[in-house]
Parts: structure tokens; C-alpha cells; sequence
């Protein structure tokens, strides 16, 4: 496949699949952008793989993620499958080479799920949360120019990472039970006194809105944490990552504002509400601080 064949595919990879990722991927410098589209490629096919979905939708048989390894590792070898998220890996490691740890850790976390893990602990479920998208957060951080050893740098969008995972784990805990997982850390569920089959009936709800209020609580922390690094990133990435903060951040807001009716449908940011945020994350990039948001 050519270069232009497999950005057109990535391209529509990330039209189908995510539209918060697509809207902040608009903001980055057209070289950034067509990169981000090639890292999402892949990710977007482990984590339908590994879900038996498609576009991270439906409900159908899940693939090996050994099978995603193997095929991965030939991609890093120099010689891709013949199949577009494989090919788009290699030619994003061609222009642009991120350390093979990250991709290992991102695979461990569709790993982790294959074996029917439960997080036990909140330091579990951000080890969790950090396998399945602060591995991304730091691949997509030397996609926008982040020298491979800036650890620094790098840890704080491992937290950017961590901060969105949790915001989607908060919208779906409803979705995640109906699959059979829960990431709801067993402790948590210990305090509050309920088992996850019983947290949305109806005499459960102050143990649901407590489990929602430390979800909530914790993806202030990592955000605040990944805001420490965004000065580091060139302009126009400064953007589109705060953007992004706003957006999931947003999620997470709305679904403790809803309370109980929070899972009647998936919660989503409207494109209005998208683009509104735009202006104080470019103000924030300007200026610097944290604006309104």
C-alpha cells in the first residue's frame, strides 16, 4: 500500500470511530494530524479486536490479542501484514519511531481483559487505565515532537491518558456490565456496600453516586497532571490536547450531573459544545493558566 493509500484509510478509521478524537485531531499542524489518524488506525483495530466490535460498536466474537501481538511485532519488524491498521503502524514508525515498550504496554491492556481481570484497588485501575490510553498518551506525545527520553514530559500525558480512560469508564459502567467486565475498583464496591450486579437498582443509587463522585474526583487529579505538561508541546498541539481535556472532562461532568438517568443513554459533547471549548484552550495555549471551561 502507498502512503497515500493508508492515510486515506486512517483517515476513515477515525471519521467511523471516534468522533472526539477526530474533532481535536483537526486542530493539530497537517503533518501531526495525518500521524495521529495512523496511531488511531491501529489502536482503533486492537480495541475492536479485542472487543469483538466494530468501530467500537456491536457485539460479536473476540480475536486473540496474541494474534494482535504477532502481527504487531512484524509491523516493528519491518515487514507489516497486509492489512491497513498494520500497515499504518509501520509507516508512522517510519516517519516518526516510538519506543516498542509503549506499544507492548498498550497491547497488555487488551491483555488484561482477555484474562477477565477486575481492578482491586484505584492503583489498579490506573494501571489499568494507563495499558489501554496513557500508553497512547505518551505515543501520541513523540507524535507531536516529544523526544523519546523527555520522561517528564511523557509521564504527564501518560496522565492525560489515564484522565480520558476514566472519563470513559465513567459513561459506560452500565455498557461494561451488560459485557460481563467492571472496572470499578472491588474496594470501592466493598465500602459502599454493593456487588456490581447491584449498583444501578434503584435502592443502590447513593452507592452509585459515591462510586461517581471519586470516578469524577480522580479524573480531576490526572488532569490537572497532564495540564503540567502541555506547555512543552509545539502551539497548535497545546490546542488540541486542552481541547481534548475539555471535551472528556465534559463526559465525566455531565454523567454525575444526571445522577441515576446518566446511563439511560451514552452520554456524548455535542459539536457546538465542541468547537465553544475551542476558544478558552486557545486562550490557555496563548496565555497560559487554566481558563474557564
Amino acid at each position: 500500500m502507498t502512503r497515500d493509500e493508508i492515510l486515506a484509510g486512517a483517515h476513515e478509521a477515525i471519521q467511523n470511530g471516534s468522533k472526539s478524537f477526530r474533532a481535536a485531531s483537526r486542530l493539530f499542524d497537517p503533518v501531526t494530524r495525518e500521524r495521529s489518524w495512523l496511531l488511531y488506525c491501529w489502536c482503533r483495530h486492537c480495541d475492536d479486536v479485542a472487543d469483538g466490535q466494530t468501530m467500537g460498536f456491536g457485539s460479536g466474537a473476540r480475536g486473540s490479542v496474541e494474534t494482535l501481538r504477532e502481527k504487531t511485532r512484524k509491523g516493528l519488524g519491518g515487514e507489516p501484514p497486509d492489512e491497513l491498521p498494520f500497515q499504518a503502524l509501520a509507516q508512522l514508525m517510519a516517519e516518526r519511531s516510538i519506543p516498542p515498550r509503549f506499544i507492548e504496554d498498550h497491547l497488555d491492556g487488551f491483555a488484561l481483559d482477555e484474562t477477565g481481570w477486575r481492578p482491586a484497588s484505584e492503583e489498579d485501575l490506573a494501571r489499568y487505565c494507563y495499558h489501554v490510553a496513557g500508553a497512547v498518551g505518551c505515543m501520541m506525545a513523540i507524535v507531536m515532537g516529544v523526544p523519546a527520553d523527555d520522561n517528564d514530559t511523557l509521564e504527564r500525558a501518560a496522565d492525560l491518558g489515564i484522565a480520558f480512560q476514566l472519563s470513559n469508564i465513567l459513561r459506560d459502567i452500565r455498557d461494561d456490565l451488560e459485557q460481563g467486565r467492571c472496572y470499578v475498583p472491588t474496594d470501592w464496591l466493598a465500602e459502599a456496600g454493593v456487588e456490581p450486579r447491584q449498583l444501578f437498582e434503584p435502592e443502590h443509587r447513593e452507592a452509585l453516586q459515591s462510586i461517581v463522585d471519586r470516578l469524577v474526583d480522580a479524573v480531576a487529579v490526572y488532569e490537572a497532571s497532564a495540564r503540567k505538561g502541555v506547555d512543552r508541546l509545539p502551539f497548535r498541539s497545546r490546542v488540541a490536547v486542552l481541547t481534548a481535556l475539555r471535551i472528556y472532562g465534559a463526559i465525566g461532568r455531565r454523567v454525575a450531573e444526571l445522577g441515576s438517568s446518566a446511563w439511560n443513554r451514552r452520554v456524548t459533547v455535542g459539536k457546538l459544545r465542541k468547537l465553544a471549548y475551542v476558544a478558552p484552550s486557545l486562550a490557555e495555549a496563548t496565555f497560559g493558566g487554566s481558563s474557564s471551561r
